[in-house]
């Protein structure tokens, strides 16, 4: 990734259909101290905006500021402590490096005081953080003790395809997957989480996901936080969908049940009514967003309408640190920011609906507390360099996002098995230009596995500020667009195949998945174009001809059938 761009600061300049709002309408957030760390629900305004369209949201922030007081909020006081994810240590051998999982089942209170039955990597509930570095190669011992069928993917990775952990690579309950790969990633934040066909919302609500912390050894690297857990904190949302016995929904029947409510989890623990705190030791800690709900859209501010200092959009640095007031993430999508604490501050979650029924209102979900005594260097001028693409000579494409009654939809194709998926074909070395057009009134979160993007148009408007970063998933509103631009690097496969889909989950198991292959010479070392050291045997395989065209369907055995509602 050699990008050259000036860097922007227009991040909150209103585009439409891009959800902006100006500052003043961010504070409107606020909340009375009455309602301190309890989400103002908003349903009657918000239940329904997930198919409101362009328009239509942007009016919403209207309605956000008839909600409360239009105050600012003083830093909240916490009612308990911010739990931070484990940090896996892996093993090194003969230069390879070794992490080991098992995805498993557990209990975990997902609502206070009710237990849920859950699952979680190596723990009842998430998983355990993991640390790769750019250049390293590392092993994957992962063990599926779950019951059924699973798949891990590595969201945001750039791994060859058998690695990357789709549904083509399922394994069952009792085996073991061991994929290796060398880090070609620079320094990021990414997740990981199962995809396997049909299952990939209710394995992942019930608790199977975990962050992935990308290091390298640039200067932008070198002069930002980075300890794990004192000044380099991690924040995984999760906005759930949960009866009042306790468990978890993940499909429309569960979701529109009169019992069912939508707590908001911060790394594992419910922050409806609570406020979690942080002591920060550090005057600069960098905290690493990620919304690992399945459908919801998660807003993050402070509480006092004071700004954020972004420094990475889902895949990588930004050319520089970006003052913002809000940061907006769709499911899937991740951020870091840093904030230079001399003061207590809280942090904000706004929660709107991103399905059929889902999460909304503002939490105060961290309340930071500002203890270190030493004085950090400025910031860098310059983090990261992001060359804009020329696309005059990009090959176009246009993918089409839509529905079918209860099943969604890739260019007319209801993807709930490899067989029936569209398949895009090209080649190592292909620069193409997309338009991800959404013909339904629906949100959806495009996500592209293999490479990262950038935005080229939002609504046919210019990307400003942040937008000008790299991404892997973004946000397509009811009947918007997005046109992205993307280059086909290392890694070429005639059998296994990426995907493309909505990242909202249950989108995703409805059908709106298709296949990506890529085929050709791969650029990389052999050792990241074998097969990966599994000592399972995929439950499902499946090869497509190098020359598919992109209207072809790969020839596959799904691993798993679809079980929409």
């Amino acid at each position: 990734m050699t990008h050259t761009s000036e860097p922007a600061s227009e991040q909150n300049r209103d585009t439409k259909g891009n959800h902006r709002k100006s500052a003043a309408e961010k504070r409107d957030h606020g909340k009375d101290s009455a309602a301190r760390g309890k989400g103002l629900h908003r349903r009657r305004f918000l239940g329904g905006m997930a198919g409101a369209g362009i328009a239509a949201v942007a009016a919403a922030g209207g309605a956000f500021s008839l909600l409360n007081d239009a105050a600012k909020n003083k830093a909240s006081a916490a009612d308990s402590t911010l739990v931070i994810p484990d940090l896996l240590e892996g093993t090194t051998s003969s230069g390879v490096t070794t992490f080991t999982l098992e995805a498993k089942a557990g209990t975990h209170e997902v609502i206070s005081g009710v237990t849920s039955s859950t699952m979680g990597y190596n723990q009842d509930f998430l998983g355990p953080t993991l640390k790769w570095t750019n250049g390293d190669k590392v092993l994957l011992n992962i063990t599926n003790d779950t019951g059924e069928d699973t798949t891990v993917h590595f969201h945001g990775a750039h791994v060859p395809a058998k690695m990357d952990g789709g549904p083509q690579v399922a394994f069952a309950d009792g085996t073991t997957w061991s994929p290796t790969f060398t880090v070609k990633d620079p320094a990021t934040t990414l997740w990981y989480h199962p995809h396997a066909l049909g299952t990939t919302a209710k394995q992942a609500v019930h608790g199977l996901a975990g962050m992935i912390i990308v290091e390298d050894s640039s200067d932008a690297s070198a002069a930002l936080p980075s300890d794990y857990g004192v000044d380099d904190v991690p924040l995984i949302f999760q906005s759930l969908a949960v009866d009042t016995d306790g468990d978890i929904k993940y499909d429309a029947a569960g979701y529109r049940l009169s019992t069912t409510t939508f707590p908001l989890l911060l790394n594992g623990t419910n922050v409806d009514s609570t406020t979690l705190g942080f002591t920060a030791t550090k005057t600069r800690t960098r905290f690493r967003a990620l919304n690992a709900s399945p459908s919801d859209i998660i807003v993050i501010q402070r509480s006092d309408g004071g700004t954020l200092s972004q420094i990475s959009t889902d895949q990588g640095y930004l050319t520089e640190a970006t003052e913002v007031t809000t940061i907006r993430l769709v499911a899937g999508a991740r951020a870091e920011f840093v904030m230079d604490l001399t003061a207590d501050a809280t942090l904000q979650a706004v929660i709107t609906t991103g399905w059929i029924r889902g999460g909304s209102g503002t939490y105060d979900v961290l309340a930071v507390t500002a203890s270190g005594s030493d004085t950090p260097a400025d910031l860098p001028t310059t983090l990261n360099t992001i060359d804009r693409y020329d696309t005059s000579d990009f090959t176009a494409r246009t993918i089409t996002l839509s529905q079918n009654g209860a099943s969604m939809e890739i260019d007319g194709a209801i993807g709930t098995t490899m067989a029936a998926m569209a398949m895009i074909s090209t080649t190592v070395g292909a620069k193409e230009i997309w338009t991800i057009q959404n013909a339904t009134q629906l949100e959806h979160s495009f996500h592209l596995h293999d490479v990262p993007y950038q935005l080229i148009a939002i609504n046919g408007e210019d990307p400003t500020g942040v937008q000008l970063g790299w991404y892997d998933t973004y946000e397509v509103v009811g009947g918007g667009s997005i046109k992205i631009a993307m280059e086909f690097t290392d890694f070429a496969d005639d059998t296994y195949m990426y995907m493309l889909h909505c990242h909202l989950l249950q989108h995703e198991d409805e059908g709106m998945m298709a296949s990506l292959m890529v085929t050709g010479t791969s650029t990389t070392d052999s050792t990241d174009s074998t097969d990966s050291t599994a000592t399972a045997t995929a439950s499902a395989s499946a090869s497509a001809s190098a020359s598919a065209t992109d209207d072809s369907t790969a020839t596959a055995t799904p691993s798993a059938s679809a079980t929409d509602d």
